[in-house]
């Protein structure tokens, strides 16, 4: 059984019936949809057509909200609903990074993630999802799209150009379009105005240069109303990945550190020191942006072992752990075992550094973020690039100063490729687009991206040349780090930030 949607925009008159009965039905807060119509309109005055479509969630077969939320908050019903237990939910937002159709909001007075459930509180008792009862052009049918005898089943093989949203993403959805055109259904095909039909924007329009808009923007075709997303993931996120890169580097340069034949206490001690330290304020970011943060412990108790939410929790426990043995073996007088604890330790660390490709990878509504062939060696470069940049104040070593110039300048690279390199679908070559718009800082005239790929290499190659120069001072080198890592944040903001700035609804 599988329920779903087909919605006649032959019919479809733009009245928001819908809408309005649905945030009456399920409570929905002042400014936050389940259901909202979009409007486009095509042509030059005087020709001129207005088309609408009503966007929802498409309750799909492989709902990728399930699969990458944590704490199984999400899950697919056998009728076929995804349905939401908003008791369940820890407000970590991951399930909005991972819907394709922008379907899922945040509930800012209980921090739940909220979506359509296809009124299954009505279907439940026989009824009808309240949208379709109210609508005055019966353009909202629902049924069941594994009954082959069901109006929808119907509807769908008879109706020449039927069409389902972003078919491309693999989902598997069951909202079909008839009669809808393609500027309704192919998010960033149309401008975006500044301001909508009948109201202010709660969100800027999509920053695009005007060569990108062209680029990417069907001529006289512009999007006159519809619902603004948020960004949800922003400067927690881009820190995370900071400080998870100092952590996961230091670790993996320490069996390599003491193959130096030179006894030496930072040696001995500072890369897991670091990688503990900076473990912790890794899992104090994670904490903080969750809008239920005292259910962080449901990661670990009612755990969703698709998720890699999931999998990273238990990578940074077990790295934290033999992290942990390894200073204890030491200060117990064991060293050979500590030293082979360390290479041992290369397999958390490495794993800690990369698992957040995987993550991204599961954000499906993220195209810029898909590319795990070449996400997966950037996250280790940048941890090996920042994790010896702050162990070089404690390891002034010019070997070490020298290769951590050298993943600098490789960052350096594989950010430009990101940048500039050859992203497959519409989406993601809008977001890359987008990399070079996203301020430095709110106001500032600076890109991120520039001023963040400049910083890293320019400090990295700075603390180079004082190694060099002989002088090993512990202070400026770790002012050479701090500007690093100050470099990999911005760069992350810019990354992070751009790939959800393309519109996805």
């Amino acid at each position: 059984m599988q329920y779903g949607f087909v919605l006649d925009q032959r019919r479809c008159i733009g009245c928001h019936a819908c809408t309005v009965a649905c945030k009456s039905e399920n409570d929905v807060p002042l400014g936050d949809f389940r259901t909202w119509v979009k409007y486009a309109e095509v042509g030059r005055f005087p020709q001129v057509r207005r088309h609408f479509a009503v966007l929802r969630c498409n309750q799909c077969t492989s709902a990728p909200c399930v699969t990458i939320c944590p704490v199984v908050a999400l899950h697919k019903r056998p009728d076929g609903i995804v349905d939401l237990d908003k008791d369940v939910c820890i407000g970590c937002k991951a399930c909005m990074q991972a819907c394709p159709y922008d379907a899922l909001y945040l509930n800012e007075d209980s921090g739940s993630a909220e979506k359509c459930h296809f009124c299954a509180h009505r279907v439940e008792q026989g009824l009808k999802p309240a949208c379709e009862v109210v609508c005055p052009e019966q353009a909202i049918i629902s049924g069941d799209f594994h009954d082959p005898h069901s109006q929808v089943s119907l509807l769908i093989r008879e109706v020449e150009g039927a069409q389902v949203r972003r078919p491309e993403q693999g989902t598997g959805p069951n909202v079909w379009y008839l009669g809808a055109h393609s500027s309704t259904l192919e998010p960033g095909s149309a401008t975006e105005p500044t301001t909508y039909l009948w109201s202010d924007r709660r969100q800027p329009p999509p920053p695009l240069s005007p060569a990108d808009a062209a680029r990417f923007h069907t001529k006289d075709t512009s999007v006159v109303l519809d619902v603004d997303h948020r960004v949800h993931w922003g400067t927690r996120v881009s820190a995370y990945l900071v400080t998870k890169g100092i952590a996961a580097g230091a670790a993996m340069w320490a069996p390599l550190l003491a193959l130096d034949a030179t006894r030496d206490p930072m040696r001995d001690y500072a890369p897991e020191l670091l990688a503990l330290l900076f473990t912790a304020v890794t899992t104090v970011l994670l904490v903080a942006d969750l809008k239920r943060p005292q259910k962080f412990l449901s990661l670990l108790l009612r755990p969703n072992w698709r998720s890699w939410l999931v999998k990273g929790a238990v990578v940074l426990i077990a790295f934290s752990a033999l992290s942990t043995v390894i200073v204890l073996a030491r200060l117990c007088g064991f060293e050979r075992l500590a030293g082979g604890l360390r290479w041992l330790n290369l397999v958390p660390g490495s794993m800690a550094a990369a698992y957040t490709a995987f993550l991204f990878a599961q954000c499906e509504g993220r195209d810029l973020w898909q590319r795990t062939n070449v996400l997966l060696p950037h996250l280790l470069v940048q941890a090996l690039w920042v994790g010896g940049a702050a162990l070089l104040p404690f390891v002034p070593d010019a070997r070490l100063a020298v290769t951590v110039f050298a993943f600098a300048a490789l960052h350096h690279l594989l950010g430009l490729l990101e940048r500039f390199g050859r992203h497959h679908g519409s989406n993601a070559q809008q977001a890359a687009a987008m990399m070079a718009a996203v301020p430095a800082w709110r106001g500032a005239r600076r890109p991120a991206l520039q001023l963040g790929l400049a910083a890293g290499t320019g400090a990295s190659a700075l603390a180079l040349l004082l190694v060099l120069g002989g002088i090993t001072h512990a202070v400026p080198l770790l002012l050479c780090a701090l500007v690093a890592g100050l470099g990999l944040f911005l760069y992350e903001q810019a990354y992070v930030r751009a790939g959800q700035l393309a519109p996805i609804s």
